[in-house]
């Protein structure tokens, strides 16, 4: 393995330069907020015209803010989960697109610490330390549900063959290998690892959805796709015992949510502020003396402060549950990521339509572009839906049914 992918990155590594090490949570965070502040001044523009951040996700990946997870034992920070989903919940705030498109990134690297083979860690947390990215081709279109999959994985020799068609491929148009999930013949779920430019590999750039629009999650095409045996990590058993594969993936999409959250309610505390007028039987100067404004944006703010308390907590559990991983841990890692993503998904929602509903007929105005956050968190808050959280939750209290085992959880 070491010598036929090195020979293909060596290529790359010519192009750019290794990424940045950074040694602790607090330079993460700051290193987060100094590229958010760079990331949120095109961000409108770049959802009106659909820009997609090739340059900005170069700077994301130099920064050293991708390989933030890499366990300790292969040089790596093995940030708290805590701190990824306010990085997360910074980026987002930014842009929304920028902070979901590495969530498949950390996703798989928290796989590949679950389930990968000590070389195939060693050598793909290096890649990451260098500065590389992992696009996800997971999910698919005229499946039954989200959960089955048509793309297969077949033995060719020493190697395999991929067939398959792929939608949502968030993260693939930036990603430097695209990680394809596809059944084996016993049905059994596999993540293989293949370069970006592999013979057979399709990336189409179709993506269309009314928000989160430069996230690039559009088609991969997989035509008799060639993989060698030790880039295929069995991914099905990481969902055959209790990890915390996905309690570290939802947390994440609860970071952006959170993150979309504090952008529409930073724009509407400007806007009400600035150019808002008072409703005409208030008999008052400005609209943010209105008392029922003023209770409105309280309501708002202290949900976002329960909901950042209750990822922050979330996150601690599922460290806890990552250093022993019991199903007990687990399990509490998995309600507590649960009720923080239904909090974040609430808020999002609720904050964005607030953005409008105190600002008033002339937010609407397209050349703003407010919508994008309203957009942006319908959009994203599609990923899981919340209904079958709640129902997980009350069934486990209620009935003691542990929670399913899958990455939606």
């Amino acid at each position: 393995m070491e010598t036929s992918m090195n020979t293909v990155l060596r290529q790359a590594d010519q192009i750019r330069p290794v990424a940045d090490r950074i040694g602790s949570d607090e330079e993460a965070i700051a290193t987060a907020r100094r590229l958010a502040a760079q990331f949120a001044a095109r961000a409108a523009e770049r959802d009106a015209d659909r820009i997609l951040p090739f340059s900005e996700l170069d700077l994301l990946a130099q920064s050293g803010l991708l390989a933030i997870t890499v366990p300790a034992q292969y040089g790596g920070l093995d940030v708290s989960n805590a701190v990824l989903a306010e990085i997360t919940a910074i980026l987002s705030e930014a842009d929304g697109s920028i902070g979901q498109i590495p969530q498949n990134h950390f996703y798989i690297l928290e796989a590949l610490r679950t389930d990968g083979g000590e070389e195939q860690q060693r050598y793909f947390f290096g890649r990451v330390l260098a500065g590389d990215r992992f696009g996800n081709a997971l999910s698919e279109r005229g499946t039954k549900t989200a959960g089955h999959y048509n793309t297969r994985i077949t033995r060719d020799g020493p190697g395999y063959r991929i067939n398959g068609r792929k939608f949502y491929s968030t993260g693939v148009l930036f990603a430097d290998w695209i990680t394809i999930f596809a059944l084996d013949p016993e049905d059994r779920l596999t993540m293989a690892f293949v370069p970006k430019g592999t013979e057979g590999v399709e990336i189409v750039d179709d993506w269309d959805g009314i928000g989160q629009r430069t996230t690039g999650s559009g088609t991969t095409i997989l035509d008799n796709v060639y993989v060698s045996a030790d880039s295929v990590v069995f991914h099905h058993k990481g969902f055959e015992r209790p990890t915390t594969i996905g309690s570290v993936g939802q947390i994440i999409h609860a970071g952006v949510d959170l993150g979309i959250a504090r952008a529409a309610f930073a724009e509407t505390l400007e806007f009400v502020r600035t150019k808002s007028r008072p409703w005409m039987d208030s008999g008052l100067e400005r609209a943010s003396d209105d008392p029922l404004t003023i209770a409105k944006v309280g309501q708002i703010a202290i949900r976002l402060e329960a909901a950042t308390a209750l990822v922050e907590r979330a996150g601690h559990k599922v460290d806890a549950a990552q250093v022993e991983t019991t199903e007990e841990k687990v399990i509490a890692a998995t309600l507590a990521v649960a009720a923080a993503k239904v909090l974040t998904t609430e808020v999002a929602l609720e904050a964005s339509n607030t953005l409008f509903e105190l600002a008033g007929t002339s937010s609407v105005q397209a050349s703003l572009n407010l919508d994008r956050h309203w957009r942006n968190a319908r959009t994203h808050t599609l990923h899981d839906p919340v209904r079958w959280k709640y129902h997980v939750v009350g069934n486990y209290h209620l009935n003691g049914v542990t929670p399913p085992k899958n990455g939606a959880l």
